[in-house]
């Protein structure tokens, strides 16, 4: 194998040679080193440099677990785990440029884990037929470009080469160069939770911070969540001002911005400095009304806009949410600083306000401090502010600025 740094081209050369070979040749012509990488499961193709064999060669159970099966499932699943070994492998070793990939469901399936392999900002795309449905699970937290070849990759035509010409000439441009360095680049990067009803809070935050840091906001939205959880485990982060937990309600009542049972995890297992709140857990999202499920209608709802309706959270929910939060920030070895904004946790939850509900939210306040283990690192503070209150900013600033000296 080419032990140059190269661009990878992978997919399944039983099906998709012509495809895989017309890519290859724009990117070579265009000054670009290219490694074709075949997937089949089943044949070979002479002209890939690295082979199917080879690929499958290192799945942890070996080559015939991934090519001597006649179960295609089986051999796609086995065949996408080969892919990611050698992915990491490689990357390591210092070998891989970016990559680029095509394929249908089961292309896509064995591709996109390989690519999540990847560091953020190494260039990864994608040509699915899957483009056009919804593409998180394949694209994750990760920084992957994602493309509609329109037509099926089955042969070339004159729409395919124009569109896969594209995708070829858009990975040359985002390999000609790395990003300019910005003045602000050498400052530690910390990351920040938010969402619409918090944003007054995070904004000033940030604006208190940013001569300092270089800050980072996520939409707390599922998505923007595990996103900062991953940066946060690349050590991409120094530190979290986690203002914005509402993913954690999410996750147990089954709303739609749910960033999974990992959340705060960076927190957990990191040690990585944590100074967060409650923010938007007086509320779980779902989609436009027609999409809530059954059993809450006659909950109390708020339409945020023609997609978006936010249901409020009940004291029962938000009891559980909190024994979740301090099981999750109890855990970690470092610092830890828990804000509860006792006159609201959104901009929905203040008075004349739809969600203001004192007393659910008390619940929530009640089963933190129950659960949170306080220690010389782990402090809760009880503020009589609202979260967007400029003093309860100043106040999580101060904090912050103290831990991280």
């Amino acid at each position: 194998m080419n032990s140059r740094p190269s661009l990878w081209v992978v997919g399944t050369f039983d099906t998709k040679a012509d495809e895989l070979l017309y890519l290859a040749t724009l990117l070579r012509e265009a000054g670009v080193s290219v490694l074709t990488v075949d997937i089949s499961t089943r044949g070979s193709h002479a002209q890939a440099d690295i082979k199917a064999s080879e690929v499958a060669g290192h799945h942890q159970l070996g080559r015939h677990h991934v090519l001597g099966s006649g179960d295609r499932g089986m051999a796609v699943t086995a065949m996408g785990q080969a892919l990611q070994r050698l992915v990491r492998a490689r990357h390591e070793e210092g070998r891989i440029l970016g990559m680029l990939g095509i394929g249908g469901s089961g292309g896509t399936s064995m591709i996109a884990p390989a690519m999540q392999e990847l560091p953020f900002g190494m260039p990864k795309l994608l040509i699915t037929t899957l483009a056009s449905g919804d593409t998180s699970s394949f694209v994750g937290s990760r920084d992957l470009c994602v493309i509609n070849p329109v037509t099926d990759l089955a042969g070339l035509n004159r729409l395919s080469r124009r569109i896969l010409a594209n995708a070829a000439y858009a990975m040359t441009g985002m390999l000609s160069g790395a990003a300019p360095v910005a003045l602000t680049d050498d400052k530690p990067a910390i990351g920040l939770s938010m969402f619409g009803v918090t944003t007054p809070c995070v904004q000033t935050l940030v604006g208190m911070l940013e001569g300092s840091y270089d800050c980072q906001v996520f939409h707390a939205n599922g998505a923007g969540g595990r996103t900062m959880e991953a940066l946060a485990k690349s050590n991409m982060l120094s530190a979290l001002i986690d203002i914005t937990t509402t993913e954690v309600g999410q996750h147990l009542a089954g709303g739609v911005c749910d960033a999974g049972p990992d959340r705060l995890a960076a927190a957990a297992e990191l040690g990585l400095p944590w100074v967060g709140s409650l923010g938007a857990l007086d509320m779980i999202n779902w989609g436009a009304p027609h999409t809530i499920p059954e059993q809450h209608r006659g909950r109390l709802f708020h339409v945020h806009n023609p997609q978006v309706t936010l249901m409020r959270s009940t004291a029962a929910e938000l009891e559980l949410v909190g024994g979740r939060i301090a099981e999750q920030l109890n855990r970690s070895p470092g610092v830890v600083h828990l804000f509860l904004p006792t006159k609201g946790l959104s901009a929905l939850d203040a008075p004349g306000q739809p969600f203001y509900d004192p007393e659910a939210d008390q619940a929530l306040f009640h089963a933190l401090e129950q659960a949170f283990d306080v220690t010389d690192q782990h402090c809760i503070h009880k503020v009589p502010l609202h979260i967007n209150d400029p003093e309860f900013a100043q106040f999580v600033a101060s904090t912050f600025i103290s831990v991280m000296r």
